[in-house]
């Protein structure tokens, strides 16, 4: 796997005896950890933001700790996006009467995707549901350790984004709005809203995958309009998950802070002569946050620090479980050591499951599963589930229907009408299922979530209102849902705080 180019790499901000002048520093340090971090630099001239929520052209845009507009129930999130698609009628939304019609003609109207495989032939699914836990929620056997945890996890059986595109429906997922780039996520607006609570530490942290950039690739972690100081950072996938985090021997020590000191006289003087250049003070903040992270951010991400109980609750000790396991428990130190927010992605789109899906379905699962699981017991035996937000989920579902004929080779074709997701922690409530997908699990038909249904109910219970919480561009107040409809849904959330 090729590196990717906005993932860290720390000594550049710190080589600066190689430059003759304050100019060229800038110049050959305008990438790495550079563009995500503002805080300390801001801090300390005693710049600050606007309050929350109230836009103003041309306003200094910074990592700064902001106290939400109402009482949060939650201070960070851990997201596990599952790109391609999850089965929901595989997994989580049993659907005994497709099972019960397996291989008649379903009389209902179906997109497909893939004409030249496409097959009316409702398909069943091949593994059995059963209820677990106090609340008795039906869980596939796919998902033994999911099972495990369902007293503590909220399934919404009912998510619809109307399109069964994967790109389409991940940028509104992420972006707000179906199919548009060029917008911030969901972190961005969270870190936005909310600053840091690590000044050592960037507030928004993505995980990548060794099998590459998931599907729609930068989009999925883009700050778009809004300066790249809100976008996602990108770990390295596999150690060091930072380059070159210590500073050669020769910048060591007195010398390394005299030249960091003069380096931030030198941006105190440009500051004040050039104020609002956000692009320049996410830059020169950059610097800033390579020193600070030299300590904490190599500690964080030491997983030989855990207990070995700890290691195999993740499945550390199992080669299909290892990687992903490493990186659910990096997250879950990073929130630790507040850490905004923190996505995990999977290379391509492991859950597109169009042909064999016998085979590829339970693959994933034993990846994911039992670290997915794991992170909420963690966060949970640790007192850290009640103000950390866990999503697991994908940008769509699956047909009811067969792609290909019906066999051992065949799978199931894409599905943005009805699918599901579940949440964890940060007031949602636990141990309940919402909403329902018709009887063959084709499309929503109770209680209909949207992401932007999703978008405002997350914002809600950090504190922030989807509908205030603006950014100003382009001569316009610019949202989340970009005044879209969107519902705070108040039936998954337990009482008191955000409402």
């Amino acid at each position: 796997m090729k590196d990717n180019p906005s993932s860290f790499d720390a000594r550049s901000a710190y080589d600066s005896s190689r430059c003759s002048s304050r100019r060229q520093f800038l110049a050959s340090n305008a990438f790495g950890i550079g563009s995500f971090a503002l805080a300390a630099l801001l801090r300390d001239e005693g710049l600050l933001a606007s309050p929350p929520g109230k836009p103003v052209e041309n306003a200094i845009n910074d990592l700064q700790r902001r106290s939400p507009a109402s009482a949060p129930r939650a201070t960070a999130m851990i997201s596990m996006f599952m790109h391609g698609g999850p089965a929901h009628m595989d997994l989580l939304d049993p659907k005994p009467e497709l099972t019960k019609h397996h291989g008649q003609d379903y009389d209902g109207e179906v997109a497909f995707s893939f004409v030249n495989r496409a097959s009316k032939k409702l398909f069943g699914s091949p593994w059995k549901f059963s209820p677990h836990g106090q609340c008795g929620t039906e869980v596939s056997e796919l998902l033994p350790h999911t099972a495990g945890i369902v007293d503590d996890i909220c399934v919404v059986r009912s998510m619809h984004t109307g399109h069964n595109g994967h790109e389409v429906s991940i940028r509104y997922f992420h972006g707000g709005i179906p199919a548009v780039t060029g917008r911030p996520t969901m972190g961005s607006w969270i870190t936005y809203g909310l600053g840091s609570e690590n000044r050592n530490l960037p507030a928004y942290l993505v995980l990548a995958d060794p099998g590459g950039h998931p599907v729609d690739g930068t989009h999925n972690w883009s700050s778009g309009f809004m300066p790249p100081l809100f976008q996602g950072t990108v770990l390295r996938s596999e150690e060091p998950r930072i380059f070159n985090l210590d500073p050669p021997p020769s910048l060591r020590g007195p010398l390394q802070q005299q030249n960091l000191q003069l380096l931030a006289a030198l941006n105190r003087r440009h500051l004040e002569q050039h104020p609002g250049e956000s692009d320049l003070e996410a830059r020169i903040a950059s610097y800033e946050l390579a020193a600070a992270m030299q300590t904490e951010a190599k500690e964080a991400l030491d997983l030989a620090q855990e207990p070995e109980h700890i290691q195999k609750l993740y499945g550390l000790d199992q080669a299909a479980t290892r990687e992903y396991g490493a990186r659910c428990l990096i997250a879950r130190r990073l929130v630790e050591r507040g850490v905004r927010f923190v996505q995990l992605f999977l290379g391509g789109q492991p859950w597109d499951t169009h042909t064999d899906i016998r085979k590829n379905l339970p693959a994933v699962c034993e990846r994911t599963d039992r670290p997915a699981a794991a992170l909420v017991t963690d966060l949970r035996q640790r007192g850290m589930l009640d103000s950390t937000i866990v999503h697991w989920g994908g940008e769509i579902g699956r047909l009811p229907v067969s792609e290909g004929n019906l066999g051992e080779g065949n799978g199931r074709d894409h599905n943005g009408q009805g699918f599901s997701i579940w949440l964890a922690g940060g007031g949602f409530k636990p141990g309940m299922t919402y909403g329902e997908t018709d009887e063959v699990g084709h499309r929503a038909a109770v209680n209909i979530v949207t992401p932007n249904d999703f978008q405002a109910t997350i914002l809600n219970q950090l504190g922030l209102d989807h509908s205030k919480l603006m950014y100003r561009f382009n001569g316009r107040e610019q949202q989340i849902t970009d005044g879209r409809p969107a519902k705070v849904i108040s039936e998954i959330l337990t009482s008191g705080g955000a409402g």
